[in-house]
């Protein structure tokens, strides 16, 4: 292989990285589709590093030759099932040599440059059906539902307003707090509910960051701590920036010497199971729809978010507490979810996180927060409900998947290599003289739209 070729393949293996790393996917499925992308197109010894805003790739031909190295920066932070998707099948094209690599970087080009079937409006009102859905769940009244859908709409519009004006996403979350909160003021002042906790609660819920502390779970349990621990300190920035927005609401609203009851930060209390079902089905759903999944994959995903709120509140009210029913839904969301994708044709990490969206510990996370930023020690206790809540679930997803799985000779070498099962891309690639050229493909991939 020409210097060319190794340059033109370990670039097609960075965009391939940086495009999965930006729409969601885990540091070790991003590390080892890199080093798929290269295998396949006949680059044996690549070796790949990920971090939280870096992907690397060297190669060293032999011990006498310079290594090459190439560094791409990743800063595109929005969960995007749909490229997802779109890049997890021109990986499965490439390995199984449907599509050259030239075809592949073709293809991924038209990935990058295209936009979503999905209309930014439409993704728009799946957040405020999320809104609703999560109401449904914490047991809320019809104009609480109804106050968290406009909520959660207004909120995504300033919040993307605001994304265009390239504020950092610390002072979006503030102005996503603050909205949320003067929104429940209004709402108490003219005397239509009395509930503003769960109104901010249910407006602020796509604001709190329980996707990215679950994420920072699964890269320690996959042997990534430093990209751990970078998710760690986003999550928390961003729950902050809540906290301050609700906090500045709050004040605004004595300040203007409106009376209203006292707000309970992250205020929760689960509905009667029937309820949770109905609500884990449309939260999990509006989820995936607002983070541009497919359509066919939809009907699936509520069926998942049911089927797991369903088993968390069976073991809640059963008294075992919230850890391990949190841990029998994760486990149970990982085991179906791999054979769901398979049919739906969608990587397994759009249904496992969609899945897992109802019982994510953003509430927690921004209770803790927001109790010790008044001096009470007793925030400890709910951040520490959190953390256990997010290993619960990221460690009950991982053992499904391991337990779903089916481990061929070769998988099981795979898996001895790296930690953790794969939720985008294929296990492994094998390098193929009739793929280490790239002149003529016996297939194309088609257009993206």
């Amino acid at each position: 292989m020409t210097n060319e070729d190794t340059y033109l393949t370990l670039d097609l293996g960075l965009r391939v990285g940086e495009l999965l790393l930006s729409s969601g996917a885990g540091a070790a499925d991003v590390s080892i589709q890199m080093q798929n992308v290269a295998l396949a197109c006949g680059l044996r010894g690549v070796s790949s590093s990920v971090t939280f805003t870096e992907l690397q790739l060297t190669h060293q031909e032999s011990p006498d030759q310079p290594t090459v190295l190439q560094v791409r920066n990743v800063v595109q932070r929005e969960i995007d099932y749909e490229d997802l998707t779109l890049v997890d099948q021109l990986v499965r094209d490439l390995v199984a040599g449907r599509i050259d690599r030239d075809g592949a970087r073709a293809e991924l080009a038209r990935i990058v440059s295209s936009g979503h079937t999905r209309s930014r409006r439409a993704a728009t009102l799946g957040w405020g059906v999320m809104g609703v859905g999560v109401g449904l769940m914490l047991g809320a009244t019809p104009i609480v539902v109804v106050t968290a859908f406009i909520g959660a709409i207004l909120i995504d519009v300033s919040t993307r307003a605001l994304a265009r004006r390239r504020l950092p996403v610390f002072y979006q979350q503030v102005a996503g707090g603050l909205l949320a909160t003067v929104l429940a003021v209004l709402v108490s002042a003219t005397h239509l509910s009395h509930e503003p906790s769960r109104i901010i609660s249910a407006g602020i819920i796509l604001l709190l960051a329980g996707v990215s502390f679950m994420g920072a779970v699964q890269d320690a349990l996959t042997g990534f701590p430093l990209t751990s621990m970078a998710r760690l300190l986003e999550a928390t920035l961003a729950t902050a920036g809540a906290i301050a927005g609700v906090s500045g609401g709050l004040t605004l609203a004595n300040a203007v010497g409106m009376e209203m009851p006292r707000v309970t930060p992250g205020s929760s209390i689960y509905s009667a199971t029937p309820l949770m079902t109905v609500g884990g089905a449309v939260t999990a759903a509006a989820f995936a729809f607002a983070s541009y999944a497919p359509l066919r994959s939809l009907l699936p995903i509520a069926l998942v978010g049911g089927l797991a709120s369903t088993t968390f509140a069976l073991g809640y009210l059963g008294g075992l507490g919230v850890a391990w029913p949190s841990a029998l839904a994760a486990v149970l969301v990982g085991l179906i979810s791999y054979a769901i994708a398979g049919r739906v044709r969608v990587p397994t990490l759009a249904i496992v996180v969609s899945g897992v969206v109802p019982l994510l510990p953003g509430l927690a996370i921004y209770r803790g927060l927001a109790i010790l930023s008044e001096n009470s020690a007793r925030g400890l206790i709910d951040l520490v409900n959190a953390a256990v809540i997010a290993i619960a679930l990221g460690a009950g997803v991982i053992l499904g998947e391991y337990i779903a799985q089916p481990l061929s000779r070769e998988a099981r070498r795979f898996e001895q290599r790296l930690s953790g099962p794969r939720l985008v891309g294929p296990l492994t690639a094998r390098s193929s003289r009739s793929r280490r050229h790239t002149g003529h493909s016996s297939e194309r991939v088609s257009g993206r739209r």
